[in-house]
């Protein structure tokens, strides 16, 4: 239906048109409740156009370029041939101002993904949407009606000024610092000479306990609206209602939640998974997940999706009638970092403080990663993310819930490990892999055919949400076969992650952190996939040049 409507819009004939959209990248505005600000925009909006294919389809989708700077367009977990993947200077050059390339691939999946910019910092500025590709058979659970549910984090703010801050002072958007107040607070309750421990420990690590996302001052969103414009969607009571969440921001981890509805889980990153009832999920920057919710009641019910720092929160209602609006419940307290989270106690802080100071809040090699979990919190090192508060006594999600619906094909133990380092320097604002940044690394070779285990080590004091582009991951939470396939994986502060990948697409890939400031700052590689030979030619025809605007026919 959106496919017609989106066709007759454009004035294309359907018959031609299956599988293919035009799309024009341009200067725009968005428009919030207290006014409108410049973006970019696709198709004149932002969010950018919801695209709607079928499994199987063969995708035509020409995008033009009307900005005066290169741009690119990357479909997010989506599996195509390298040179359509989107990623200037490893897939293709780029767009350049004036031209349109007509990206061609076939969908050989189904579920709820989607799109951004991946040139410089463009996502961040407005060029993001949704990808629905819609499965051939029937799907393991029922629904009544669906919504795509997408989280941006607008700000205002030019994203290479955001940057150029950073860089100048990596605590500038720091809001959360502790005070004097705090200070004698702590000192009432945990007695003075603990107290400037405390401090002086976090002091030498030369961070905050309130470091937990290093950016702010963001507008959070919901399909591009704020909590005053109030997206809504409507239901009747007793329908089994699916909502595709999407988390397309730029840095920001959301705690989504729908007081007094129970979430099912069935699908992770586009892939269906064994259905798990939670009362709150926590996204990481570009995870998915489908849930599936049954509001029995004639009222409106608030959708909270709560940034992880508690700096603020997006809003939406699920109501039975346009114009209702659930209450939104009040942001709940910052959550401290501790030295727990740093996988150290403070008996270990507290022993060395000269090396400690020369940690930059990343030399935290040679610690038994694998055995911090906190006390009494055994899901710690599961979830997406850090430890989960409590939700009135709910249940949140966590990484270890998640099990394929379907055994993997070709499940077999790893040929070989590659682990990686996760670090950085929050002083000087650089992000690396193994202390080594993008512009002065070798790439990652693997060869076709091999299943490669990656361990992620995070010797920082940041989530990072992990990204490959072009094949899956299949996260190990010791669920075997049965392990899910994602696209990013989370691995949270002082944390190892393990993922195995089966190497089953032939060219150059990217893989880095998906959060937009920290990609930028060196935590990016590209990774080559040759065949036995050395050789990366993969096994298609590659896609003609992009065409001027004046020789592109328009429909």
């Amino acid at each position: 239906m959106r496919r017609l409507l989106f066709c007759a819009l454009l004035g294309l004939s359907l018959g031609a048109q299956a599988g293919r959209y035009e799309l024009v990248i341009d200067e725009g505005e968005v428009r919030f409740s207290d006014g409108s600000r410049p973006a970019l925009t696709i198709n004149g909006q932002s969010p950018a156009p919801e695209l709607r294919f079928q499994e199987g389809e063969e995708v035509e989708i020409a995008v033009t370029n009307k900005l005066e700077r290169m741009t690119a367009l990357h479909w997010h977990g989506i599996i195509l041939p390298y040179t359509q993947d989107g990623v200037p200077g490893i897939s293709f050059p780029g767009i350049a101002p004036g031209e349109t390339f007509t990206y061609r691939f076939t969908l050989n999946q189904s579920g709820t993904y989607w799109y951004h910019a991946h040139a410089d910092f463009q996502e961040q500025e407005g060029l993001y949407g949704p990808l629905i590709i819609e499965p051939k058979g029937r799907e393991p659970y029922r629904y009544d009606r669906e919504y795509t549910v997408l989280l941006f984090d607008w700000q205002d703010e030019k994203p290479e000024r955001t940057l150029a801050n950073l860089k100048k002072q990596a605590d500038y958007y720091n809001d959360q610092q502790q005070t004097l107040g705090d200070f004698f607070r702590d000192v009432a309750r945990d007695g003075l000479g603990a107290t400037v421990k405390d401090r002086w420990d976090w002091g030498n690590m030369r961070m905050a306990k309130t470091d937990i996302a290093d950016v702010g001052g963001f507008r959070f969103l919901i399909n591009g609206r704020d909590a005053e414009q109030n997206w809504t969607a409507l239901f009747k009571p007793g329908e089994r209602v699916r909502m595709r969440i999407i988390n397309g921001s730029g840095m920001s981890y959301f705690d989504l939640r729908i007081p007094g509805l129970p979430l099912t889980v069935v699908q992770a990153d586009g892939n269906d998974v064994q259905p798990v009832v939670v009362d709150q999920l926590r996204l990481a920057v570009a995870e998915t997940y489908d849930v599936i919710v049954q509001p029995k009641e004639d009222k409106a019910y608030a959708l909270v999706a709560e940034s992880m720092d508690r700096r603020g929160q997006a809003l939406a209602t699920l109501a039975p009638r346009n114009g209702m609006r659930a209450e939104a419940p009040p942001l709940r307290a910052p959550r401290l970092l501790s030295m727990t989270d740093m996988g150290m106690s403070h008996d270990m802080a507290g022993m060395d403080h000269g090396s400690m100071a020369g940690m930059d809040h990343s030399q935290m090699a040679g610690m038994d990663h694998s055995a911090m979990a906190p006390a009494g919190n055994p899901d710690y090192a599961a979830g997406s993310g850090v430890a989960p508060e409590p939700v009135d006594g709910g249940r949140v999600l966590v990484y270890g819930d998640l099990k394929a619906m379907r055994p993997a094909a070709g499940y077999r133990a790893p040929d070989r490990t590659i682990e990686m380092k996760l670090t950085g320097n929050m002083e000087r604002y650089f992000w690396s892999f193994d202390g080594v940044k993008y512009s002065e690394a070798e790439p990652i070779r693997l060869k076709y055919g091999e299943r490669v285990r990656f361990r992620f080590v995070n010797q920082t004091m940041m989530n990072h949400p992990m990204h490959l582009h072009g094949m899956w991951m299949q996260l190990d939470k010791g669920n075997g076969r049965f392990n899910p396939l994602k696209h990013v994986v989370n691995v949270a502060p002082g944390q190892s992650l393990e993922v195995d990948v089966p190497v089953d697409a032939m060219g150059e890939w990217a893989f880095h952190c998906h959060l937009i400031y920290h990609m930028a700052s060196g935590m990016f590689r590209k990774i080559v996939v040759e065949a036995a030979d050395g050789s990366t030619q993969p096994f298609y025809e590659p896609q003609p040049a992009a065409k001027k605007e004046s020789e592109h026919a328009h429909h």
